[in-house]
């Protein structure tokens, strides 16, 4: 083998190379870089942080957004580096979070971190249905990004103008619009089991949002201006309105949005772009990536034919990153993904993401790729997209991770006013616009906050880079970088077993049967009944239940109901006698606290929380609450 490698070694420097070698071959925790990739969302968080934030040095901020237009617009994300709210890639954020939990929940389970990215798409989803007061009425940003880049502030500080600005239907933006539909549909899927309701309020957003961008067409930074320089929408609306159609389709299996995608393939270029990028701003091949899957699954109806034009492209964009095509990505010598110097990353993880679920959607039909150049096995996307993150995390020219916080070797002074500026909670005196400028953003010393899990802008075209504060094409991080890696990170730790991604999506792998346990509630019983002592009411039953290795495992729905006529806080259960995983509540120490997303339950609203294993229900107890 070395010497069809054309290399000659002498015994010593082979000694040297067995020596190496079982340290280069090891590769790398994706487990870890799941959950510190996962984690840089908090970091990212806007408004009141919930008492589970486990980026601590964070603290609240954008507590009054909205308020000058009448409407409530506290939460959601900063983008990147800045303190803006920005619609458009905070709701592509949410979709590709979404997309990656859809794909690989289940691998994303078994590291621990499900919980945590179901938090993080919830974050968001929240803010977005505020932002979504009226059914034509969408708010697209909060703050000016010309005067918070003139200013460098903590979140926690900033002065700079928090105005909002919304697109309408006199001011119509079917970009921004159809992208929110988009991460609506698509997170609905998720909580379809985990909260039904909330699911339902989603895509009920979701539909209102695709007929408010399908009815009233038109850019939405020719209405909200003030966006043109940072998230100019280049190209068009159009894009956007096949990826909602899609998303709701796939959401609802609704033969409308399947026709949609059929009967405007061509006119909205679905059939037509042949795409070698794809992010928050191009859509083409992801669309036409899920339309493929449509096909695959047999779901195309009579749009059969224009649906292999979808597929066509988007193996035209796999063949083009993989290098196989007529029209091939850019590389840098190092092998990464290129196409631009601002914040390069975001392609190299898109395109990774979409090689991946590619992969298993052909492994899952039994198909291979058919390129240019030949064809090509469903493995070879795995293989492309796992050494995109390999060169991620460390395996480069320069040996150096581009997400912070993992390796030895990785970025210290990152483009982040919170993370570059003292915390807030460590030193609280204020720091003003300009101040900031000259005290922090100058220094040439590591970030005081460790913004872990960050992934930044990476090296230019000939795998060089500068770690550099005011470096901010290559040191910025965003969110839309790290959403879609998500899943790849989940699908590499899962593994190489075998995937059918062409099945309905479950985030649990159940096969129901008809048994009960033996000493299992019936449905509907209630085993903590409220009283006026008591005014929580516990309900559990067995939902399904399947046989594995011989042995019976049977999953619970547990429904907490506030039935006081008061607002329910600071609940903590006791859940005793549970032999397996449990989903939907906040673990501390020994007691279960409400989710991320759930600060209190309002007079008659419910938490469900679910779990697994093969004996008779947990006993779910309250051991303390306060009603205000």
């Amino acid at each position: 083998m070395l010497k069809n490698l054309g290399l000659c070694f002498s015994m010593g420097s082979l000694f040297l190379l067995i020596a190496i070698l079982p340290l280069a071959l090891a590769g790398h925790d994706y487990r870890q870089a799941l959950s510190k990739s996962i984690l840089f969302f908090e970091a990212q968080r806007s408004g009141y942080l919930p008492r589970n934030q486990r980026v601590q040095w964070r603290g609240h901020s954008g507590l009054n957004d909205g308020k000058i237009s009448g409407v409530d617009l506290v939460g959601g994300y900063y983008d990147a580096g800045d303190n803006v709210k920005f619609g458009l890639p905070m709701a592509f954020t949410v979709t590709m979070m979404s997309w990656s939990i859809i794909e690989y929940g289940k691998q994303m389970a078994s590291s621990g971190e499900l919980g945590h990215a179901i938090s993080a798409v919830k974050w968001g989803t929240d803010y977005l249905i505020k932002a979504h007061p009226q059914p034509y009425v969408l708010y697209g940003e909060v703050g000016d990004g010309n005067t918070d880049h003139y200013c460098w502030q903590r979140p926690e500080d900033m002065t700079t103008s928090r105005a909002a600005y919304r697109i309408d239907a006199s001011h119509p933006g079917s970009d921004l619009a159809g992208e929110t539909a988009a991460a609506m549909a698509a997170a609905s899927v998720i909580f379809r089991r985990y909260n039904p309701s909330y699911s339902a309020e989603l895509l009920k957003h979701a539909y209102q949002l695709f007929d408010f961008a399908n009815k009233y067409r038109g850019k939405y930074d020719s209405s909200i201006t003030v966006a043109q320089k940072y998230y100019r929408s280049v190209s068009g609306y159009a894009d956007e309105l096949l990826w909602a159609a899609a998303w709701l389709y796939k959401a609802t299996n609704n033969y409308y949005y399947l026709n949609y995608l059929g009967n405007n393939g061509n006119s909205l270029g679905g059939t037509g772009w042949a795409m070698t990028e794809f992010g928050w701003d191009v859509k083409y091949a992801g669309v036409q990536t899920l339309v493929a899957k449509f096909l695959m699954q047999g779901k195309s109806g009579h749009n059969t034919a224009i649906f292999r034009k979808y597929q066509e492209k988007a193996e035209f964009f796999m063949c083009s990153c993989l290098g196989k095509g007529t029209r091939n990505v850019q590389r840098t010598p190092g092998g990464l993904i290129f196409r631009q110097r601002w914040n390069n990353m975001q392609f190299v993880t898109s395109a990774s993401f979409l090689l991946t679920v590619y992969s298993d959607y052909l492994s899952s039909a039994g198909k291979i790729l058919r390129c240019a150049s030949g064809n090509v096995a469903p493995s070879q996307l795995l293989s492309f997209a796992k050494s995109q993150v390999d060169y991620i995390l460390g395996d480069n020219p320069r040996a150096t991770s581009y997400m912070v916080g993992y390796g030895n070797s990785f970025p210290r002074q990152v483009h982040h006013r919170a993370a570059s500026i003292v915390s807030i909670k460590q030193n609280p005196s204020f720091v003003s616009c300009r101040g900031g400028y000259a005290t922090w953003f100058s220094r040439k010393a590591s970030d005081p906050n460790l913004l872990t899990g960050a992934l930044v802008g990476g090296p230019d075209a000939y795998d060089n880079f500068a770690d550099q504060r005011d470096n901010h094409e290559q040191t910025e991080p965003a969110t839309y970088n790290n959403a879609p890696l998500l899943g790849t990170l989940a699908r590499l730790h899962g593994g190489n077993r075998g995937y059918n991604q062409l099945r309905p999506a479950e985030l649990l792998s159940l096969k129901p049967i008809a048994s009960q346990p033996k000493h299992a509630p019936k449905p509907g019983t209630n085993p903590a009944p409220a009283s006026s002592a008591n005014p929580i009411a516990i309900v559990q039953k067995v939902t399904t239940s399947w046989i594995s290795k011989g042995k019976t495992y049977y999953r619970y729905s547990t429904k907490v109901t506030n039935k006081s006529s008061k607002k329910l806080k600071n609940m903590k259960l006791s859940v005793s006698k549970l032999h397996g995983p449990l989903w939907g509540l906040t673990k501390s120490g020994d007691f279960y606290f409400f989710p991320a997303w759930i600060n209190s339950l309002a007079a008659g609203r419910s938490v469900e929380f679910v779990y697994i294993h093969s004996s008779s229900p947990a006993e779910v107890t309250v051991s303390n609450y306060t009603l205000v």
